[in-house]
């Protein structure tokens, strides 16, 4: 393994990769909170800008750097744009409510920009030449360098989201929802494995393919009949925050908590395992 590289030549604003030698990608696309200078001023407020964050992932799955992942973390906010959406504009949930590719309302439905100070085509292509293509050209690039060394690999993308937001999902949503997008993006065998550790992991709940089946990434990237099995993890906050009913910004993102979060971890080390256990193993 080796320390890591920046992504481009802004290096906190970009993100990071972190390069390990297992059959593993961890992609976290979502946890990234800044907001570059130029754009922070056509934003209503940086509370809102950075709200839909999936909060503290990178802390979270920090244990998967011993167990030789490679880490894709993007650090600007989904706000200026999001790396998980499919760069022509076309929704990945047709008929259902989600952000695009530059979003302009949080997830609760807030407007995100001032008004008339949203990004216009020019400037969303700007910002896809910018953070989009470089993120995605670190991902194939990882991809290809994995896939000589071992074959066949596993990218697993990294996700949370509050457990309750009402113009997304109806009720709670499970601690594990497991996405691959309906079985294209990996080997069925692979979402079963990881099915099942979820269903043994008494206090969680989950479900396959539910309301968040996968994004760009899972979808695009996941090549199964190729070797490179793609699944989405998204976590219902909940699991390892003390969630506050109703966010404000006196309580919202509420703290990383480890005590808190150390049962969620141990599924999800184990899954990770299987992850890995599954890229190594025999077609």
């Amino acid at each position: 393994m080796s320390w890591p590289e920046f992504l481009g030549p802004e290096p906190l604003q970009r993100g990071v990769v972190r390069f390990g030698d297992a059959p593993l990608i961890l992609s976290i696309p979502h946890a990234g909170r800044f907001i570059p200078s130029d754009y922070e001023s056509a934003f209503v407020s940086r509370w809102l800008a950075r709200k839909d964050a999936d909060w503290w992932l990178p802390q979270l799955y920090d244990f998967a750097w011993d167990m030789g992942a490679t880490i894709i973390e993007n650090n600007i906010s989904r706000s200026v744009i999001d790396v998980n959406r499919d760069p022509s504009g076309v929704s990945l949930y047709p008929g259902q409510v989600t952000t695009g590719l530059c979003p302009t309302e949080t997830f609760d439905g807030e407007a995100l920009y001032r008004p008339g100070m949203e990004p216009d085509d020019a400037e969303i292509a700007a910002r896809r030449a910018r953070y989009f293509e470089p993120h995605h050209a670190c991902i194939a690039r990882e991809i290809a360098r994995l896939k000589v060394r071992h074959g066949k690999i596993v990218l697993y993308d990294c996700h949370s989201i509050r457990s309750k937001i009402p113009r997304l999902f109806d009720g709670e949503l499970p601690n594990f929802n497991i996405g691959s997008n309906d079985d294209k993006s990996c080997d069925p065998r692979l979402t079963a494995a990881i099915t099942a550790i979820c269903a043994a992991a008494g206090n969680f709940s989950h479900v396959v393919n539910g309301r968040f089946k996968g994004g760009y990434i899972t979808r695009h990237y996941g090549d199964p009949a190729n070797g490179v099995h793609a699944i989405q993890m998204e976590l219902a906050c909940r699991g390892y925050l003390r969630e506050p009913e109703m966010p404000d910004e006196t309580n919202w993102p509420a703290p990383y908590d480890d005590a808190h979060a150390t049962p969620l971890r141990d599924v999800l080390r184990k899954i990770l395992e299987t992850a890995i256990h599954f890229a190594g193993a025999a077609p």
